[in-house]
This record gives C-alpha cells, structure tokens and sequence, in this order.
C-alpha cells in the first residue's frame, strides 16, 4: 500500500542536493552584490555630504528619489531571491521527503534533534513591513484609548436620565430646519437564552412573524426591521407560498427590513471572525435565496445614547415620560410602567398634550447628535407577538404623528421608518451620496471595552462565563473550516475525475447543518455563556451533533483524496474507510482519543493539515502497545518518542501508550503514516519519568518500557529545553519560573501562579455577565502539595502539577520552527466543589510594559489597553479571543489561546486570564440564575516571548532607507513641533500569527478501519502547487448550494485574508520557510491538478460582484483586508 512515486533513488538524491549548494551559494552571491551596487549608489548621492541632516528645500526632493530608487532596489534584489529560493525548495521538495530526524541522547541528559537538510527561508519584502509602521490610512479624529483616558468616569447624577446630565433647548434652534423623526419597530428575538431556540420559535416569534405579514399590509405607512435570519428561515419552512409573496412585496416596498441579515446577532466580545464572517455569510445567502432583494452594506453608525434599547429609554431621556409612550403597557395589560405612570390611549381630546410631551423628549434627544434627523426605536424583547400590541402601538402612534405633521409651526415630521429610511434623509440632510463621508461627522478607532450600565456594573464576567463550550465552539469552528476546504477540495477533483455520481455530495447538507449550529452559538447568549442551564444543554447537544458530522465530512473526503487510484473509491456509510480521531461521550464531556489496536497487520493513519502552509509538527497517537515503529507512506522507518498514557497523576492506563511522532504535512494537505507492531532500537525512543510526591504517600505505577524515578520530598528547581531555550520550573509548585534563550546568558522572569477572586459580601454581587470581586485575587492555596510528573524524551518534555482544582501542563517541543519557538500550555480545571470562585492563572515578568498591554478583537486585530486606576479592577478586564501580549523595549510577550476568556495586566509586567468562575446567584441582568453547571474544561494555550530588534524593518537596506527617511522628515519639520499619539493598534510578527494558526487548527489524525482489507495504495494528497505568501490565511474555500438546498452547486466561495505584522521582532533562526510577496498572489496556478475556470471578486459575503469576471487570475490584496472570489474549479 505504497506509492511507487515515492521511490527516489540514493543517486539522484545527492546529485540534487549538489544542486541546493550551488543555489544557496548563488543566493549568497547575489545578495552580496546587491549590497555593493546600492551601498555604492548611496555613497556616490551627492546629498549625502551635506551638513547634519540640514538640507536645502530645493534637495529634498532629489533625496526622494533617491531612497525611492533604493527601495526600487531592494525591491528587485527582494525579488531575485525570492525566485532562487523557490527553485532550492522545489530541487529539495521531492529528496528530502519527510523528516529523518533521529535525535541522540548527551552526556548531561539532553535529547538533540539534529537539524534538518533541508533549507529554511524567512524572506520578507521590505514594503510589507510598511503597514504596521503606520504609514498610511486616515487618521482617526477619535481614539477610544484617548477618550477613555480623558473621561472622568465620575457617575454624576443626571437627574431623570441617570447617568447623564440636563439637556436644554430653545423651541427656535428648528425655525430654519425641521426635526425629521423615524420611529422604528422591531422585536428582539435571542435565539436562545431563558427559552431554547425551539421554544421561542413555538410559543413567540412565529407569532410575531405572522403577525408582522397581516398587520404591515394593513398601512403602507407602517414599518418594521428584522434582524435573525436564523428564526426567518425557520418561519419561511413552515408558510405557504402566498404568505411568502406577501413577504416579499413587502421587503419591495420598504415596509419590512432586514437589518444585518446575519444568521443571529452575534456576541462582540468572544467570537472569532472565521464565525462572524461565515454565519453573516449564512444569513445573506440564505436571503438572497429566498427574498432576491437589494443589498447594501454601511459603516455610518448611530450611538444609542441611554440605559437600554427598550421603549422607556429610546424616545428621549426622562424614561418615565418616554414609558407613557409604550402603548403595549395600556392599563389592563400584563406589563406596567415602573415609573407608576401609566401610558394613555391617544384620543382627540389628549393628543396635543400628549404630542407635546412626546415632541419635548424628541428635541432633547436630538440635541445630542449632529443632525436634526432622529432615530427613535420602539420595541424590546419578543415584542409585537399579539395582533393587540401592534393595533395599540401603531394606531396611537400614528395619530401623534398625524397630529405633529399637521402643525407647521412645531417644525416636525415624524413618521414610521426603517434603517435605511432613517440613514437615506441623513444622507441628504448632510449633502452627500450614501456611503460618503458627511462633513462634519468624525472617524472614530476603538472599541467600547470594558462597559457598565450602571455604577461599577462591569460586564466583564461573560468573557469568561462557561468557558467548557467557549472552547466547543472553537473546536467546531476548526473542524468546519477544515471539513469545508476538503469537501471543496474532494468535490472538485471527484468532478473532474469523472466519478462525482460516487462521492457522498449529500454531505453538503451536513456542511449546512454545521455552519447553522456554529452561526446559532455566536449568539450573544450563546457563546457568552449567559443563557439558562436548560437552553446550554441544547446548544451543547448542537454543537456536539454537529462536531460528529462535521467529522464524518472530512473522513469520506479525506477517504476519496488519498487514493492512489480515484476509480477505486467506494463510499460506503455502514463501514467507513477511516476513524474519527477521537470521540465525546456527551456534550458536556471532554473528547477521548481513538486508541489504534496494533496487531501482525500494519494499521494506516491518514494525518490532516489544515493550515496553508506546510507544517512540521509532533502527532500523539494512542496505540494499544509501545513496541511499535512508525513508517512513512514509501516504508521510510521514522524517529518516535513512546510514553505512558496516565489517567492521574500516578496512575499509567493499562496497556494504552502514546506514540509521538514529527511529521512534516502539505499545506491544507493529507499524509499518511503506517505503524507495525515491533521495536526499531535506534528510532523507538521511551520516554523517561520522574515523580515528585512532596511527601504524599501514593504509590506510583510502573511499566519495563519506560524509566521512572520517583523522589519522595525533592523541591530543587529543575529545567526542560530544546535548541531555542531553557525553561525552569519550581521543584515546589511545578509552575513556570523563567525562560532563558539559548544565545543569552540573561535568564527573563516568566513566573506562573494561581489565584482565587471571591465576591461581594454587598447585595450586589458576580454572576454570569458582570465581575464583581471582593478585592485583589488571592493566592490559590490548595489542601495538598501538587504531585509533578516530568516527562522527557526526544521530540517532547513536558511537566504536570497535579492540584486539587487544577491540573498544569507545559510541554516543550524538541523541533525545529514554530512548535519548538514557543510553551504549549494546557490547564484542566475542576471547580464543581467551589462556592463563589473564580480561578485565575496568572503571569509575573519584569517586562516593562508600563500600564499597557495587548489584546485582541474578534482574532482579526490587536488592540492597546491601558491599566487605569480611575476604574474599579473589574473594568480593566477585556476579551481575550485569540491573544494577549506584554511588551517594551527589548521583548515581547504573548500568551495565545484556543478559547476565549477574560484577561488582565494589573500591575507592569503582568498577565493574568480568568480560568473558570462558579457563581451561585443571578446578577439581576434578566438571566435568573448563577453559573452552577461547571464542567471539567481544558483551556490550551500558547506562551512566545520574542525579543525585539532595534529596526522595525529587516535587513540591512530597511535601516538605512528608514534611517534617510527619518532625516527628510526631521528636516522638513523642523519648524514646528508634533505631539506623536501612541499607537492605536499593534501586530503580531509572523511567527506570532502562525504560532496562534497552529494552535487553533491542530492536525486531525485519522486512523483507517482495522477491518479494511488490503487494497489500493494511500499517497499524500498536495493540493496547493505552490504555498501561499505567509501573510496571507485561507480564511475559507466554501461551497455554495445548489438550487436544491441539500446539494452543492459547481461554485466555491475562496475567503482569503492578508494579514498585518510587525517586522520589529527577531527573525532569525526560525526554522520554517516564510515569504511574502506584497499582496500578490496568482490563483491561476495555487491548486495542483485544478483549473481556476472561472474567478469574480465580490463582497463579503458574495451578495453582489466588486467586478467582472476576469481572466486574469493573478490578485491583489491590501494588508489586513479579507477578500472574498466567487470561484469555478475544474
């Protein structure tokens, strides 16, 4: 089972590598000479002897064009290397195969991995280190940071509106310009949070939808927007075609909006983009679909000013008049006015009283924004669900309106509206097209983290909130990106081959399925971890139904890629030709790994890289003996690291063994591994144990296969490392210490503890959304001494710290590139015995990061955050989707995750992340319970402490363009003085980014059935000709349905991000190949054995095309944008 075209023989082998030696001298020759003509060019500029950077005006422009022509050449030398790099890879490519390495054990008890052949590049183009230097883009007239900084935060009493202040006006400020007024009904519908998402769907929202269809058609004047597509769709199943045809006339007219038109309206705190961006997706094809209406997308915004979107705070800022204007709170009904003020039905004899108070809370609204036009919504949560509510709040409203309209001398026009309606007289009231900028209205940058809605309320909490199916949620999202990519993939090929009528297409609806499941959890109830413990277990069953399915995508295209011969694929459900990699009991369990049952037979694994770029990595696999050797797919005998496989702290699994194992996988590609019963000395490698009890009386399992040392009462500090680093331990705790990298003799501080934060002994006190702690955290202190167990063997060492309510891995990788540049870090925590706790985990450094620390938004960008006294401790809190980072001058640290959670620098080089909280009261916010459902969770992390360099660009040439531009700059602006605000973002380096894609898309290891009987040879499947630029992500390869919903149309949806990074981060001896190429990339020739037929830019979500198709295939895209192509393979 074989590829015969992995044959090489010895001969070609060392003639091809003879060849890689004469091109990486000709890449050293040419970048020698490159360096004598520009150093040349420089040294022959006459500019260049003028006195101190003092130049005459008239030569500053020669100067230009000089360092443009430098540039210019950098460029081209950039690029000559570029294509010398690109043939040594393909002359190495088919020798060196996978990684032969066989490491050896040293005298001092240290396991080297011997470098690989094979050459390494980091080749980045100077002008892609521009973006993050922040020379280009508008300025923002409002920073959120410096707002922030400015703000008092002083929580004034503003009398009837709370926390705001008196707002006067003269009954003249509209003499030359009348107020326009849109009252917008709408009704908040969670999908999910005290009711399931079928319950509400049952007992209210297809009520509110119908109601909408009959009530709307009754007045053209009446408006509503809708906003969850995922309730929408539900409904259009269950109505009639005419009912549809209503719907549809209505969306024509403008009466019925649908506003966003994504799948839910998601959190904006944890969810990851890949999410947002595909359940937008899944809500604007949805609606295309099946409305085929406009679209149009903005980014002109509206601030809604007061406490709350209900009724009582959106008419104006006194909520006990704007309460009287809520007509479904009319004496009689279920809901009152807290304000014990009661709404009146508005009769003849009332209504110019009435419009006039009304009329009163609309200027004063308005007299805080810059326009004389309102927006006035009028809804709440599952409103409008009796035919009652919307004759009371659309008949009274309409004879206030008639009523103002009539009276010219109140200079007033106040009418139903949408969004749109409300943005359209905007736009003409300010004189420009849509989707400019009106004058007068600023840029603002930032976000709104952390909030209160009232005193210090902060709802900082949710960021941790059930943190068990925060990370669910991203291992959904992982195992959807990868199985629609190899659905696309497997597709295509399967077409092209001729044999589609075989392949499984019906797996597209399970693809539907997933992205509905994952869509449905960015809800902002969801993935908060705010809804009711009834409504988790269904989201939790969702979200499990569809990991299983998703799972068996990717196994039946996985299955048909890596045949050798395609004719020979057969798909057959009842006996699947692959495993799932592991599998969960229920949806509240942690997964359990597949264990391979080794016998006389050799057993195949097929192994899936869903990065786009090539990646070697250490897979674990569990097998049922540790006498096994590991072959590649062409029988090449490779390195292990064999273990124990421990269900305690002491105790071994019985006859269950890990096998650990470096491969290097294609780019979004398959290979294949076989394991054969048997010993191979010099490459089955076990690993050794030591076992600290401090002083516990626990016996300790053994096994012949593995050396074990256990030591009773020792504490010395002790140290794991790999050819980057050195990483100490306390022998006490068994936490981090201290890292020290390999060509420094300075060790750097990274020092790890446990803390505990309690809650308020006040009647106010921490639950789901808000933080309320009773002080500073405390150190954890548990009952016993941790037990540790080291493990150290070839490829991977790692230390356990086994405590009561927490279990500590770091494991450091013995590679080469980005596994080996970082710590992996895994906490298991348990806190189901706790009572008002929340766990933190916690990291000292002397980095002098000074009241400022990084955090992420959504995993697409990086924001600056700064400590500030002035707020209580729970508001210096902030999601931590993706990452966090403490940096200064001299390094940089940075703690990825896999899942979101709560983070915090509270003190200068500090780092903390809220593990797991269990509360057990409501915070009186609407939920009506505390967290009492804790799971066992596993939160992963990556730590990477980089060290800066002194220039912000690399290279040589970089410095020295830099360097003349800081002179013409200096010069020019010597006649004034510039304040430089601090940065408002910040970008990870290229390592950090890849360090973070290899976190969160782990490789899938796919054992084939025991029961397969021999048949056709497995081949690693390649399916990109060549790799993407490493700025650029894969975001997705989607797709698209057919008119038949279950079945896939011959189009694909290509998501492609080009991300920003910061050069000024050491890059050197990284170990893995990384070039750019300054957006460019040619799509034509990216997929081995695929055409590019057909290739449209479009928007986001592919509602409408930016341009025609083209037959050029060759792209561009700016740094950070996300492109998306309508795309056509064959």
């Amino acid at each position: 089972m074989w590829c015969p075209s992995g044959q090489v023989c010895v001969e070609a082998s060392m003639k091809l590598k003879k060849q890689v030696t004469v091109c990486g001298a000709a890449i050293f020759c040419v970048a020698v000479f490159s360096l004598y003509l520009m150093l040349d060019r420089v040294q022959h500029d006459p500019t260049r002897h003028q006195n101190g950077g003092n130049f005459p005006r008239s030569q500053i422009s020669v100067l230009q064009n000089r360092i443009e022509q430098l540039e210019q050449l950098l460029e081209e030398n950039h690029e000559i290397i570029s294509h010398i790099k690109d043939s040594v890879l393909e002359l190495t490519a088919n020798v060196e195969g996978p990684p032969a390495l066989l490491p050896y054990y040293m005298s001092n008890g240290s396991w080297v991995v011997p470098p690989e052949p094979r050459p390494s590049f980091f080749s980045i183009s100077p002008q892609d280190c521009q973006f993050a230097l922040g020379v280009r883009g508008q300025k923002p007239e409002l920073q959120m940071l410096t707002v922030s900084e400015e703000l008092p935060f002083d929580n004034v009493d503003g009398g009837v509106w709370k926390q705001g202040f008196d707002i006067s006006y003269s009954p003249h400020d509209w003499d030359t310009e009348d107020l326009q007024v849109f009252v917008v009904p709408h009704s908040h519908n969670d999908p999910g949070w005290l009711k399931t998402f079928d319950k509400y769907y049952t007992e209210q929202t297809q009520h509110i939808l119908n109601n909408m269809v009959s009530k709307l058609q009754e007045d053209p004047r009446r408006r509503f927007i809708w906003a969850e597509v995922s309730f929408f769709a539900k409904w259009w199943d269950n109505i009639n075609a005419q009912k549809r045809a209503a719907v549809r006339r209505l969306v024509g007219n403008g009466q019925l909006e649908i506003a966003t038109g994504g799948w839910v309206m998601p959190d904006e705190a944890n969810s990851h983009y890949f999410a947002l961006i595909d359940q937008l997706i899944e809500g604007h094809q949805w609606l295309e679909k099946n409305l085929d209406s406009d679209s149009s997308t903005d980014i002109f915004c509206h601030m809604m000013p007061f406490y709350s979107y209900d009724v009582p705070h959106t008419c104006g800022p006194d909520p006990k008049i704007c309460c009287q204007f809520d007509f479904k709170r009319l004496p009689g009904g279920r809901i009152n006015c807290p304000w014990k003020v009661p709404p009146r039905a508005i009769t003849e004899t009332n209504v110019a009283e009435r419009a006039g108070l009304l009329l009163d809370q609309y200027r004063k609204k308005s007299r805080l924004f810059r326009s004389n036009v309102l927006l006035v919504p009028l809804g709440d949560d599952f409103r409008y669900d009796k035919p009652q509510e919307w004759d009371a709040q659309f008949f009274n409203y309409q004879r206030l309106f008639d009523f103002l309209n009539s009276k010219p001398d109140l200079h007033v026009q106040a009418q139903f509206g949408t969004l749109s309606d409300y943005f359209d007289a905007l736009y003409k009231r300010t004189g420009v097209e849509p989707g400019a900028q009106p004058p007068g209205f600023p840029v603002l940058s930032g976000d709104f983290f952390s909030y209160a809605d009232r005193e210090d309320h902060y709802w900082t909490g949710y960021y941790t909130s059930r943190p068990f199916y925060k990370s669910l949620d991203r291992v959904l999202e992982a195992h959807l990106r990868g199985a629609e990519i190899l659905y696309s993939l497997a597709v295509a090929h399967a077409r092209r081959s001729g044999v589609a009528s075989q392949y499984p297409l019906s797996n597209f609806a399970l693809l539907t399925e997933a992205r509905r499941t994952l869509g449905l959890f960015q809800h902002h109830d969801a993935i908060t971890g705010t809804a009711k413990e009834a409504v988790v277990v269904d989201y939790g069953i969702r979200l499990l139904r569809s990991l299983v399915n998703l799972k068996q995508v990717i196994i039946n295209a996985a299955h048909y890629l890596v045949l050798g011969d395609k004719k020979s694929y057969r798909f057959d459900p009842e006996s699947p030709f692959l495993q799932m990699d592991d599998t969960r009991l229920n949806h509240d369990a942690l997964p359990e790994r597949t264990v391979i049952q080794l016998d006389s037979s050799p057993r195949y694994v097929v192994l899936f890289n869903p990065l786009e770029q090539e990646r070697l990595s250490v897979v674990s696999l569990l097998v049922s003996s540790p006498r096994v050797r590991v072959l590649t797919e062409e029988g090449q005998p490779l390195a292990v690291q064999v273990s124990a496989h421990w269900s305690s702290a002491t105790d071994m699994v019985p006859d269950v063994y890990q096998v650990s194992v470096p491969v290097r996988l294609p780019a979004l590609g398959l290979g294949v591994l076989q394991l054969q019963l048997g010993l191979d000395g010099p490459r089955t490698l076990p690993s050794s144990v030591r076992v600290y009890l401090h002083g516990r009386q626990l016996s300790v399992s053994r096994h012949e296969a593995f050396p074990l040392r256990v030591i009773d009462s020792g504490t010395s500090d002790f140290a794991l490392s790999n050819r980057y680093m050195q990483v100490w331990f306390s022998g006490l705790t068994g936490l981090l210490k201290s890292i020290r990298r390999v060509d420094e003799e300075q060790e750097q501080r990274v020092g790890m503890e446990f803390l505990i934060y309690g809650t308020r002994s006040s009647k106010d006190k921490s639950g789901a959304y808000l933080f309320l702690p009773d002080g500073e955290a405390k150190p954890y202190v548990p009952k016993d001494p941790p037990v540790l167990r080291i493990t150290e063997g070839p490829f991977f060492s790692e230390v356990v710290a086994y405590y009561e309510h927490v279990h500590q891995v770091v494991r450091l990788y013995n590679l080469p590139g980005v596994e080996g540049l970082s710590l992996d870090v895994s906490s298991l925590v348990d806190i189901r015995d706790c009572i008002n706790k929340e766990l933190a985990l916690r990291l000292h450094t002397d980095i002098d990061s000074q009241g400022t620390f990084f955090t992420d938004l959504n995993g697409f960008q990086v924001q600056p955050r700064r400590y500030r006294k002035k707020l209580p401790l729970q508001a210096n809190f902030y999601p931590m989707p993706v990452m966090a980072c403490l940096q200064d001058a001299q390094s940089r640290l940075t703690l990825h995750a896999a899942q979101a959670l709560g983070v915090s620098s509270l003190h200068d080089g500090q780092l903390e992340v809220i593990l797991d909280r269990r509360l057990m009261q409501d915070d009186n916010r609407g939920l009506g319970q505390g967290l009492k459902d804790n799971k066992r969770t596993c939160n992963h992390f990556r730590l990477l402490l980089e060290r800066r360099t002194l220039g912000r660009e690399p290279g040589f040439f970089s410095k020295l363009a830099a360097m003349f531009r800081g002179l013409i700059f200096h010069s020019s602006r010597s006649g004034h003085r510039e304040v430089q605000d601090g940065p408002s973002t910040s970008y990870p380096s290229l390592l950090s980014h890849l360090t973070s894609m290899y976190l969160n898309t782990p490789v899938l290891a796919l054992p084939v059935a025991k029961r397969q009987p021999p048949g056709p040879a497995l081949c690693s499947f390649r399916p990109l000709a060549s790799s993407l630029p490493c700025d650029f992500h894969l975001l997705n390869l989607r797709t698209l349905q057919a008119e038949d919903d279950s079945l896939p149309s011959a189009e694909t949806a290509l998501l492609l991000h080009r991300k920003g990074f910061d050069c000024g981060l050491e890059a050197k001896n990284l170990g893995f190949n990384c070039t750019t190429s300054q957006g460019k990339v040619a799509l034509g020739s990216l997929f081995r054995g695929l055409d590019v037929v057909f290739l449209q830019p479009t928007s986001l979500t592919l509602l409408y095309p930016l341009a025609s198709p083209s037959n050029s295939t060759d792209i561009y895209l700016e740094p950070m944008e996300i492109a998306t192509f309508r795309l056509r393979l064959g």
